[in-house]
Parts: C-alpha cells; structure tokens; sequence
C-alpha cells in the first residue's frame, strides 16, 4: 500500500517510471471494484445469482445459454454434430458461424469447469471476467495516455467497466464484451507503434481482438484509431515519425485482421445466405435526450446509445476544458473528439462506418462503448493534470447546465439526478484535498496531513463503488421502451411471440422443467434411425441445443435462408421474419423429416411411425407446381395421397373474399360478432387441419379456442390440429380478427391415418437399410440397384457435397429443399460431407498473416540478438545513428 501514496501531494510532481507490481495491483483494484458493484447491483435486484434466471425472451435466454449448453455437449463429447455442423437444430444447420459470432469470447470456454445444468453459471463468470478484464487493461492503458498514481486511474476505469453500453446491452449479449476488453488492448497495441516496440505483440493483441468477436472488435479499432490520431496531432513529433507510425499501425491492423479472416469469411458467407435481418434506421434523437444520457443511472423511454460512465468521469470531463493545466490544444481536442464520435451514432452515413459498411442490424448502437470508453480517455486527462478549483468548479456549473437541459426529459431516471447531486460535491472535496493547490511564493503552504489524504482516498473510492453500484441497479431494473418509438420493437428486449398457445414455466420450476425434458429426450434417443424432436417451443427458441434431440427449433442471426423456407414450405411456424425456425407439428411433416419421438408441453413423449433419414425417390417422380398448397407440397415428398384437401365455403358472419390461387381475405369482424365462420366437407373420421399461417385473431375450433398471432413475413403459424371430422362431415373454425388478414386458398387438410401409416411403411422398404451420421457427415446404405435420387430429411443448405459408391462428390441438389442425391443407373450407397463456405479461403489468407507475423518476429528477435552481440563500438555507432523512440 505504501507505494499507492509515495507522493506527498496525492499525485507525483513529475512523472515517475511507474513500478510493474503497482500496475499490476490498481489493474485488479479496479476489477474488484468493477465486479464488486456489478454484483452489489445484482444481489439489490434479486437477480441471477443472487434469484431468478434469465427473463424469458431475452437474448440471453433464447440463445445465449443453449448455445453454451451445446458447447458443453461438444467439449465433453456428447454433442449432435461438431463443430462445422449441428445435428440438434433445425434438422441439421451449420454450427460454425454460431460458434464464432457467440463463443469465442475465451471465457466461453468456463463451461467444460462446470457440470452441463449450470452453463448458466459459466456465462455468468465470463461476464464478471468480460468486466473485469476490460476494466483492468483500461486502467493500464491511461497510464500510457497520460501519466498519473494507478490507484486513481483504477477509480476512473470503474465507470469504463461498468458504462450504461455494458449494463443495457453488453450483459445480455456476453459476446459482445470482448469488446470492452478490445478497446483498451488495441490501444495498448497502437501504443507500441508509438513507442516503437513490440509490433509483433501488438498485431497478435489486434488478432486476439477480431478472433475474440469481430462485430465489436471492429468498432474498437476504429475508436483505438481514434485515440493514436489524437496522440499524433497533440503530440510535438516530426511528420515523417507521425507519418511511420500511422504505417506500422496499418500494417499491425492488417496482419492482426488478416489473422482472423476465417472468423470473418465464414460469418461473411454465413450472412449472406442467412435469413435477412431487420434494418433498424433510428431517428435522429433530440440533443436533449441524448445529453440526458451521460446521467449515470438514467434510462431512456426510446432507444438512443447508452453513454453515461460514472459520476467521476462525468465531472472530469465536464471540468477539462477549464483545466488550465492541460495544454489548450487538448482541451480542445477531446471535447471536439467526443462531440463528433457522439453525433456519429446517430447520423446515418457515419453508422454506416461504426457498422463496417453495413446497415444496422439488431442493435443501432452496439458501438456505444467506443463512446464511453473515450469518455474515460478525456476524463483521465483532466484528472492526471490534478484540476484546480477553479477546472472544478467549471465543471460543476457545466453539470448544473446540463441538468437544467435535461430536467423535464423522459431519459433521465430518477438515480440520474440523485447520483450526481449526492456524488458531486463529496467527490469535489476529495479531489481536493488529493491535489490541493500548489504552494505560493512564500513556501509556507504545503499538502494536507498523511491521515486526511488517506481519509480523502478512501472516501473517494467508496463514492465511486457506490456511484457505480447504484447506477447498475438503476440499469438493471425493468425497462420500457417508448410504444410510439419506431426501433422498440425490434431493440427491446421482449419475448418473442409465440404462435400458438404454449404454457411458460415459472422461474422455479425452469431447471426441474429442463432436467425431466431432457431425460425423456435422452430415453426416446434413436439417431440417426430416426429423430427425437423437443417439440414445441417450450423453454426457449433453441430447445433442441438445451434439451438434446433433433428438432426443428433453431434461433440464430445465420438461420439459413434455405432452410426457414425449406420448413416453412413443409408446413413448420418461424417468428423474428424466419430468424428463428419451429419444429414440425403435425403427422405428415414429422414422417417426412425422420421424427420418430416428439416431446410433449405436458413432458410426455409421443411415438409415431416416420420415414427413415435417407428415402430413395423414383425416378420421374412428379414435383408439386408452383404455387401448390401445402399439403400438395407434403404429398409429392411422400409419394403417395394421404389428404382431402376441400375448397372453402364461408359461413356465418362477415362475408371473407375470394381471390382464386392467392386465397382469401377475411374482414375486420365488427364489435359484438362472433367472427367469420370457414366450413369445408370432409369424409367423417379422418383427422382435419387448418394451414393459415398469417392469420391473427382469435380462432374457435370444436374442443375450444386459442389465440394466434401470425403476421406476414414476420411470424408464420405452423400447421394447426382441428381434431377428427365429425360425422356431418363438416369442419368449422370462427375466426374474429381485429384487422383484416388473409389465409390461403386450400387452407383445409383432412388426414387418412391410415394412408399416411402405409406410405411411411413404403418409404421405409424402399429406403435406407442402414443410416451413418458422423460429425459433419451423413451416409446411408441403400438397396442394390437403386435408382432416382436419395433424399435426405436435411435441408440443402449451401456447402453439402454428397458422392455415390465412393465415387467423386459435387454439389447437393435439392427436392423441396431437402438433400437430394440423383443415384444414376443404380446405386447402393450414398454419402455427403458439410464443407463451411468461407473456411478454406480464411485459412488460407489466415495462414499468410500468420507467416507474415512469424518472419517479422524472427526478423525482429535477430536483429534484436545482433545488436547485443555487436562490439561496444559498433553499439555506440549504431545507437548514435538510431532515431529516438517514441
């Protein structure tokens, strides 16, 4: 402790070389106090650890957990796939953009320490560690922006690590974190190039940065960019070393970046044949909201960027243009830095840029931290130039300014005003007497007694725990997004809708729900002879990942497109417009996709007879024409009729219009009506279902009514049970609707049991004999001689290459989207193998990077070796024609 006060004024009158062991103890320092708030705030709000889980809907739950789940499975051997395919979602979707986008944060890896029901555990370490690693290299990295005592750049780090970016956004996107740990490591890695020392270190720092999670890795070099154009202008250098250290940079950048091309290729390929996102083009926001959002602990009623870093970097900044200490062209700089990187959030062409030439997607401001962190840059500048009264009391009035701008806005919560109006004064006082003023001409004045700057230290590190405590509480607590705000229904973390009614657990009774569901999935296991679905969404939009089994649930920003279309053209629901996929509900799609065992909502497994995996087709097999209803669609795949698709006969109430092959439009039903009445004639006693997937209303069925919320292109109600025809033959379903809506042409489907058990039983005899499925391979054993094409229950996502009798491989075809083999003049076997678009060219690009890199360091060590072992003379020449570093 001693050497945190060795200056007798609280900050050292000229810069010392700072020891190691100090850095080392103010960067855990401010990690403490960075985790330490972080789990004050959670136990106050009674959350995970300290109460219930994950809320139902986030991010964090539907995707979040599972996906670590499904890494627990891999690591330990017992996953559906590996790591280029993943057997349990979807009926068979690529892992590898997954795995890259959500899992390569390191601290991903927590999860082979702890037993598979708590991954929950391990995501909530990694992102303690997330906070506490960022927070840490911040506090080493303001020590090279400016030099000043550790221990009061680990208190203004704390706002960094515990910012409203990583309180609202980043804890439900774990992902997201590294990059509060990219900002400062790429700063420490431009640093060298300011230095000149280290490159090599410093491009596998940037490497380490885009590997870890190139969404945000991309927006810290930017702002790390920033920061090294900043230093080069402020700082009084030559312009041909201003002008080579930019160029070592670029050249860090490009090898670090060319490093990680494999993560960048793949998720580039993977975007492109994913289901398209969303773009969120958010308004520009009042000045006066957006000021309001430096408030710690304030909140907004729309979507704007979070901002706000602590009392203490809010006052630092705030009184840094009135510090006379601080060099005039840096007191115009930051404040000109930070107000041009703040109107770039928000200004449309400049998004563009933080979202690497891409249009918003998800979230507008996942750049946010960029933000923040350089808030903390500008506030220790301020700070390390020890702000006089008067730099303090400007900032004070500049704070009073900006309450009064912000006093009658919706943003600000009611910490927002609490926090600054109780921190202020008592953190004015402590900096006083930490940097009192300097001695005048009569020598007699000199620094406060040992035991009030230690009384001031501590008071001013508690007032920052509980400062940063306290807005982690206010950003923890519920929040509602403004209803007329256009984003909110896409950046709010609201539960997905679910298309059909599905009982949701309470908290309590999640873990014991997930244990039982997946016993029941583990007994009903027969792959790959045949699938055990999870069914319904249960649990989460990823229950298969959670659960075990092979369903069709698959919720992820690099859903294929081939297969939300291949599904949903068999009859399957989607939610978040085709971004996350439903299991097949009804006989026919679950014989066709090989789904032998369904889990129940009620944790009951229902067995029925399915196709194998692998069907030979015959050749000349008719394909259904285009625009055929689904149930022609099913059949064609089945080979044989097992439906009465009858035509529509309105009935009772309001009148809905015929529109031939596109369907028909049903009226808003009028206040006080039961609804429009759809009948259809049917043979008694087969099985009835309604196909209306955009329909949204209340929907009266015989047995009871249910509620469904289909909405065109946005949410796609799956195939829908109406129970057994009764013995008038006619099927009936009310619909009431408070807007019209519009259903297909054949929306009716009424199933032979029967029919369907005979084609499946034909399917099976002409089929497979015998189904291999490796990790990112499947096989099958066909009858000698077969002909036509084999079809597998896969959907043909790009990368599939599939060969017969061990001959050479090509592309996949398709039929109806699913894998299609064509067998030629006869076959017995067919085999197929998932190669990742992208992976191989990353490679090899990342290879070169690599080999570059390694010849730099060789280069480097050698020439570092040949100096040392040069003569003393020889040194003294060389050191005398060197230019100086740094």
């Amino acid at each position: 402790m001693r050497r945190l006060w060795r200056s007798t004024s609280g900050y050292p009158a000229v810069p010392e070389e700072e020891s190691p062991e100090g850095v080392r103890r103010a960067a855990l320092g401010s990690a403490a106090l960075a985790v330490g708030a972080y789990l004050v705030a959670l136990a106050a709000r009674r959350v995970y650890p300290f109460g219930a889980g994950p809320r139902a809907g986030t991010v964090l739950a539907e995707q979040v957990i599972p996906l670590h789940a499904h890494l627990w499975d891999l690591l330990h051997g017992h996953g559906g796939g590996d790591l280029l395919i993943n057997w349990n979602s979807g009926y068979g979707v690529p892992f590898l953009p997954d795995l890259v986008t959500d899992l390569l944060n390191p601290f991903s890896l927590l999860v082979v320490l702890v037993p598979r029901d708590q991954v929950g555990l391990a995501v909530f370490l990694g992102t303690l560690l997330s906070i506490g690693l960022g927070t840490a290299l911040m506090t080493v990295f303001l020590g090279r922006l400016h030099p000043g005592p550790p221990w009061l750049r680990a208190l203004v780090a704390t706002g960094y690590g515990l910012c409203g970016w990583v309180l609202v956004e980043g804890i439900g996107q774990p992902a997201w974190l590294w990059g509060l740990v990219s900002l400062p490591l790429v700063g420490l890695a431009f640093d060298r190039c300011l230095r000149r020392t280290g490159w090599p270190l410093g491009a596998a720092a940037v490497a380490l940065a885009w590997v870890g999670d190139f969404y945000t890795a991309a927006t810290a070099t930017l702002g790390a960019a920033l920061v090294l154009v900043l230093r080069l202008l402020l700082e009084r250098r030559p312009a041909g070393e201003r002008l080579r250290s930019l160029g070592r940079a670029l050249a860090m950048t490009a090898v670090g970046v060319a490093a990680a091309a494999p993560v960048l290729w793949v998720t580039f390929e993977a975007g492109r044949n994913a289901v398209p996102a969303a773009v969120l083009h958010p308004g520009t926001p009042g000045i006066t909201d957006y000021l309001a959002r430096l408030l710690p602990g304030g909140l907004a009623g729309s979507a704007l960027p979070d901002v706000f870093a602590g009392v203490l970097g809010l006052l630092l900044v705030a009184a840094l243009p009135f510090n006379r200490a601080v060099p005039v062209r840096e007191r115009l700089a930051w404040p000109a830095a930070l107000a041009l990187v703040a109107a770039s959030f928000v200004w449309r062409p400049s998004q563009l840029l933080w979202h690497v030439a891409t249009a918003p997607q998800g979230d507008p401001y996942r750049s946010t931290f960029v933000l923040a962190g350089l808030l903390t840059m500008a506030a220790w500048v301020c700070l390390a130039h020890r702000p006089d009264p008067l730099a303090l009391g400007g900032g004070v009035a500049l704070l009073a300014v900006l309450a009064g701008l912000t006093w009658a806005r919706q943003s600000a919560g009611a910490l927002g005003w609490v926090l600054p109006a109780a921190g202020v004064p008592v953190l004015v006082g402590a900096l006083r007497v930490l940097a009192p003023a300097g001695p005048g001409p009569d020598e007699t004045a000199g620094p406060p007694p040992r035991v009030l700057r230690r009384a001031a230290a501590v008071v001013l590190s508690c007032a920052v725990f509980a400062g940063a405590s306290a807005a982690a509480y206010a950003a923890l607590g519920p929040r509602d997004r403004d209803p007329d705000d256009a984003t909110a229904a896409t950046t709010a973390a609201a539960p997905a809708p679910v298309p059909v009614l599905v009982p949701v657990p309470a908290p309590d009774l999640v873990a014991e729900q997930t244990a039982a569901a997946r016993r029941l999935l583990q007994g009903a296991e027969d792959w790959p002879a045949a699938r055990a679905d999870p069914g319904p969404q249960a649990l989460t939009g990823n229950d298969p990942m959670l659960l075990g089994g092979q369903g069709g649930g698959y919720r992820s920003d690099y859903l294929p497109l081939a297969t939300a279309q291949t599904l949903h053209g068999l009859g399957a629901g989607w939610l978040l417009q085709g971004r996350q996929t439903l299991s097949a509900a009804d006989p026919v799609g679950q014989a066709l996709l090989a789904v032998g065992s369904t889990l129940q909502p009620d944790l009951t497994v229902r067995r029925a007879p399915a196709a194998p995996l692998v069907t030979v087709r015959p050749p000349g097999a008719p394909d259904p024409p285009s625009g055929a209803s689904v149930w022609a669609r099913q059949q064609a795949l089945l080979g044989a009729t097992v439906y009465q698709v009858p035509a529509l006969v309105p009935g009772a109430g309001p009148a809905p219009t015929d529109h031939g092959r596109s369907g028909w439009s049903l009226p808003s039903t009028p206040a006080g009506e039961a609804g429009t009445e759809l009948t259809a004639a049917c043979s008694p006693g087969r099985l009835a279902y309604l196909y209306a997937p955009y329909l949204n209303g209340r929907l009266s069925r015989p047995g009871g009514a249910l509620t469904v919320r289909g909405e065109q292109n946005a949410t796609a109600l799956p195939i829908l049970p109406l129970g057994p025809v009764p013995p008038d033959g006619v099927v009936r379903v009310t619909v009431r609707v408070e807007l019209a809506t519009q259903v297909p042409a054949s929306p009716f489907g009424c199933l032979d049991p029967a029919a369907l058990n005979q084609a499946v039983q034909a399917l099976r005899a002409g089929g497979a004999r015998s189904v291999r499925a490796g990790g990112h391979t499947i096989g099958a054993e066909l009858p000698p001689g077969s002909t036509g094409s084999a079809v597998l229950a896969v959907p043909a996502v790009p990368g599939w290459r599939c060969g017969v009798d061990g001959g050479p491989t090509a592309p996949a075809g398709s039929v109806q989207g699913l894998l299609a083999v064509p067998l030629g003049a006869g076959a017995s076997r067919v085999d197929c193998t998932f190669e990742q678009p992208g992976l191989a060219p990353g490679l090899w690009v990342s290879a070169a990077a690599v080999g570059g890199w390694l010849l730099v360091t060789v280069g480097s060590r050698w020439r570092r070796r040949d100096r040392t072992a040069a003569p003393g003379p020889v040194r003294q020449a060389r050191s005398e024609l060197s230019p100086p570093a740094g």
